[in-house]
């Protein structure tokens, strides 16, 4: 570096700064070298200079400026050097201080004031919260997990589900069972210390404080404890409010109050975010559900303020013009008719719209099985004029499933024997919704051919026509007949995606059955033949929440059927009833008890006119557990069930959840009973009792059930012991 370099003159000097000679002898010096170095003479000094100029710079400076520069500094530093005292040097008698040292003041003696009664003090109220970690409330999550709640004022009003919430989401938890370490512990407190700040502010807390511990002393003891543990103070501070609330142009929809109503926010409640959530939610609803079609809301936007404690909330609404109903279209109007969709719509044309009925139609679409896939989209075919809503027709875009199914069973009953059964079907055969279906049953006890034709949804939603031929021949332990019928029936179905609090059904049977009909004198008749015209009616009140496991509410249901028999050349008439009721209800969380009734009578004709293939019998898994199908009522000399006139049974069970499988599986202790008797009015002469013990599996569609019975007061012929299974509860 060349000599003379400005930046090596202070590197090199040490100049006394505080002397106004010095900093300009220093700016000068600097100057001058940058002369020098850039090439300029220094000419430029004046030598003719006032005298008191002179004797700052002289002319030896202006010659060489670096030898004058440091010469000077050296003198100054010694003289500055021998100038300045040592530390502990007395101060006699400061230059210019003129005050007495206070040794020396004397004081005269000072009255004390009187205080004044008058005067009060004010309790400063700073809007903070007290706090007291001593004192703090503790709760312990697990053995290494504990909660502190030192803050008295205001109380943590949300501390109970914030804690439900903190224990389900907590990482240090999951540790409980295992053997953390310190550092394992470390790095999951830091995940949960900022959990803890998110839940905070979900409540609306956004001034909380967490404070962390990792195996500190607890207040109160001496040691430590040995087990790692991580405990929390939360410190919430004040709650935070709403302010301001902007919906949007929410106002422009002509209904605004009832909308505005529906969204349960105003200002000055208290902020938390799942609150905005819900509302959203139910502002949304009331929208879709009062004729608002295409009505959007932007995601909520929450603006805190720290200094006023509140959140300015903004949710965009643009509620979009109020609608109705128009028509429904098909995509595929051959298959599915957009005639035939809206019979099956919960809606006419000209109701307000509703975006429930809209998914409503899309799962009765679905629930035919006659497609792949839906889609039901609003399309607006009318604007709305001043009050005058618009009008939306609802275009059903779809896609056809298959529609032929071939299906096959076979299997082995104790009671049935063997038995193969096959089916050929085809859906929509007859569109729309017209099925065809050709079955057959081949056993040991049961031989049956028949065409079914069914038409789903026919004037009305889950309306059912049926018509049925068949040709069956049945060889059971209380009867043996050879049977051509012809039935039909109109019914409203209760269905698993539909389940109805009231169903009904009509029919007709007209039936030609070639019988052997047993009587109580142990003689058999020959075979005997019945012409039978019956009608039916039915009708259920369902108020259970489920069809196939019901865990309370009760149901009732009648049947009544008045029915013409022609038999050995003479004409009867007699009229069957049946009345159903059966009730469940809940005991704890664990327990379901439900019981059954069941009355059921044939008046009007003599048991000998009725054919034994319509009389009444009990017995099996859905009657009385522990005897055979059809096994209980009156008997022949030979031991035959004849059938009777009148029927009781009654049941009561508990259904357990044992806990295994996630609470799938459950343990049911039964009891029946049942008599069936010839004279129309019960007489009980054959009451049998079954008692047993059941297993439900809970399959997600509905529980499997397993019951072994035990018949308590058996004949000789009843076996010791019976087994069923099937899909569904026993009632």
């Amino acid at each position: 570096m060349p000599k003379g370099l400005p930046c090596r003159q202070r590197t090199a000097t040490s100049w006394n700064t505080n002397s106004p000679t010095d900093r300009f002898r220093y700016s000068l010096t600097s100057i001058l070298a940058a002369l020098s170095l850039a090439g300029v003479p220094a000419v430029a000094q004046d030598r003719d200079a006032p005298e008191t100029l002179e004797d700052l710079i002289p002319d030896s400076a202006v010659d060489n400026a670096e030898d004058w520069a440091s010469q000077g500094t050296d003198a100054q530093d010694d003289a500055a050097q021998d100038a300045v005292p040592a530390p502990d040097t007395p101060i006699e008698s400061p230059q210019g201080f003129t005050l007495p040292w206070p040794e020396d003041i004397e004081i005269d003696g000072v009255e004390p004031l009187e205080p004044e009664e008058e005067i009060e003090f004010v309790d400063l109220d700073l809007g903070r919260a007290q706090v007291d970690i001593e004192q703090a409330e503790t709760e312990r999550l697990a053995d290494n997990l504990v909660l502190g709640f030192p803050q008295s004022e205001p109380p943590f009003s949300e501390r109970g589900d914030f804690v439900e919430r903190f224990s389900a989401l907590s990482t240090i938890e999951e540790l409980e069972n295992e053997d953390a370490s310190v550092a394992q512990l470390a790095a999951r407190a830091r995940e949960d210390e900022e959990l803890l700040g998110d839940l905070l502010r979900v409540y609306g807390y956004y001034d909380g404080q967490i404070i962390r511990s990792i195996g500190a002393l607890q207040p109160g003891e001496d040691v430590a404890t040995e087990t790692p543990t991580v405990r929390f103070d939360v410190i919430p501070g004040n709650r935070y409010r709403f302010g301001t609330i902007d919906l949007g142009n929410l106002e422009a929809a002509p209904d605004y109050e009832e909308l505005r109503a529906s969204f349960g926010i105003t200002s000055g409640d208290y902020l938390q975010s799942d609150t905005i959530v819900q509302e959203q939610f139910s502002l949304d609803r009331k929208l879709g559900e009062t004729g608002y079609a295409f009505a959007e809301i932007d995601e909520p936007q929450l603006l805190i303020d720290h200094e006023r404690e509140e959140g300015d909330l903004t949710l965009e609404v643009e509620p979009g013009g109020k609608y109705v109903f128009g028509g429904v279209v098909s995509s595929d109007p051959k298959f599915l008719s957009g005639r035939h969709l809206g019979s099956i719509a919960r809606f006419e044309e000209g109701d307000v719209y509703q975006r429930s009925l809209s998914l409503d139609l899309r799962r009765a679409v679905t629930a035919t099985g006659l497609v792949s896939s839906v889609s039901i989209t609003p399309r607006e075919v009318t604007p709305p004029q001043g009050d005058e809503p618009g009008v939306v027709e609802m275009d059903v875009d779809l896609e056809r499933a298959k529609l032929r199914t071939i299906a096959g069973a076979i299997g082995y009953g104790s009671e049935e024997g063997f038995r193969l059964q096959a089916s050929w079907e085809h859906r929509n055969l007859f569109p729309p919704e017209g099925s065809l279906r050709l079955r057959a049953i081949l056993g040991t006890q049961e031989q049956l051919g028949g065409v079914t034709f069914r038409k789903n949804n026919f004037g009305g939603r889950d309306k059912v026509l049926t018509v049925d031929a068949y040709a069956s021949a049945q060889d059971t332990v209380a009867y043996d007949a050879n049977t051509v019928a012809l039935t039909g029936t109109y019914e409203r179905l209760s269905t698993l995606l539909f389940q109805k609090p009231f169903s009904w059904s009509l029919g007709a049977t007209i039936l030609a059955s070639d019988e052997r009909n047993r009587v109580i004198g142990g003689v058999p008749r020959p075979r005997q033949t019945y012409l039978v015209a019956a009608l039916s009616g039915r009708a259920q009140i369902d108020t259970t929440d489920s069809l196939l496991d019901p865990t309370q509410g009760f149901r009732l249901a009648g049947f009544v059927s008045p029915t013409t028999s022609r038999t050995a050349g003479e004409q009867y008439f007699y009229f069957a009833n049946q009345a159903d009721a059966s009730y469940y209800q809940s005991v704890g969380s664990s327990v379901v008890a439900a019981g059954r009734v069941r009355y059921s009578s044939i008046v009007g004709a003599p048991i000998f006119a009725i054919p034994p293939s319509r009389r009444l019998y009990a017995g099996g898994g859905g009657s009385v557990r522990g005897y055979g199908y059809q096994a209980i009522g009156p008997k022949n000399d030979f031991g035959e069930a004849t059938g009777g006139r009148s029927l009781v049974e009654a049941s009561v069970e508990a259904r357990i959840d044992t806990g295994f499988f996630d609470g799938a599986v459950s343990v049911v202790p039964f009891f029946d009973l049942g008599a069936v008797s010839i004279e129309e009015t019960p007489d009980f002469r054959f009451v049998k009792y079954g008692a047993g013990v059941g297993l439900r599996y809970d399959t997600g569609f509905g529980p499997l059930r397993l019951d072994v019975g035990l018949p308590l007061n058996p004949d000789p012929d009843d076996a010791p012991v019976a087994v069923y299974v099937s899909l569904g509860q026993a009632f």
